[in-house]
């Protein structure tokens, strides 16, 4: 049965690989996260809103509309308390989707989701460290991409997750 498993993922690689038609990196930021608004901090109290998170991925075009990639984020915070505080660190990782359902010779608009992991690295004032880990996911059914050149884009993103409810980046063509 794993062999069997294991070749089905290969074959699957395989014809991935064979239809990406492109690939791109990307890097953004965006504010306000998911692990602001939801207990993603062990149940600590007094904690200060996180200053949002950074992002870069790799995006692989599959189909002419569709694309799909993994993505690495990163946030911090601490608790209030000034010289006492604690603080967590919040990793992130992704697999995304895009699916552009909009174009014109200037703007592509496009719908981005994405569901993976994350990892709440605490580390309490005068305790040891330790992790939790939560289910982080990003649902942006707005988005907008302007190709500033054939090989780089701005774009922008309203959504809620873990990359950000406001996200603003750059794409790089490979």
């Amino acid at each position: 049965m794993k062999k069997l498993l294991l070749a089905l993922a290969v074959m699957l690689g395989f014809g991935i690989s064979a239809s990406a038609q492109k690939a791109e990196i990307q890097l953004n930021y965006g504010g306000y996260t998911q692990m602001d608004c939801m207990d993603m901090h062990d149940g600590w109290g007094g904690v200060n809103n996180a200053w949002g998170a950074v992002t870069a991925g790799v995006n692989f075009r599959v189909a002419p509309k569709f694309w799909i990639g993994p993505s690495y984020s990163f946030s911090s915070t601490s608790t209030k308390g000034g010289s006492n505080a604690s603080h967590i660190a919040y990793h992130v990782i992704m697999l995304n989707a895009r699916y552009e359902y909009w174009r014109n010779s200037i703007v592509k608009l496009y719908g981005h989701v994405g569901l993976g992991a994350d990892i709440s690295y605490m580390q309490p004032k005068g305790g040891d460290n330790f992790s939790k880990g939560y289910v982080a996911f990003q649902v942006s059914p707005l988005g907008a991409q302007v190709d500033l050149s054939r090989n780089v884009s701005i774009f922008g993103e309203i959504g809620f997750g873990a990359q950000g409810l406001a996200q603003v980046g750059f794409r790089f063509g490979l």
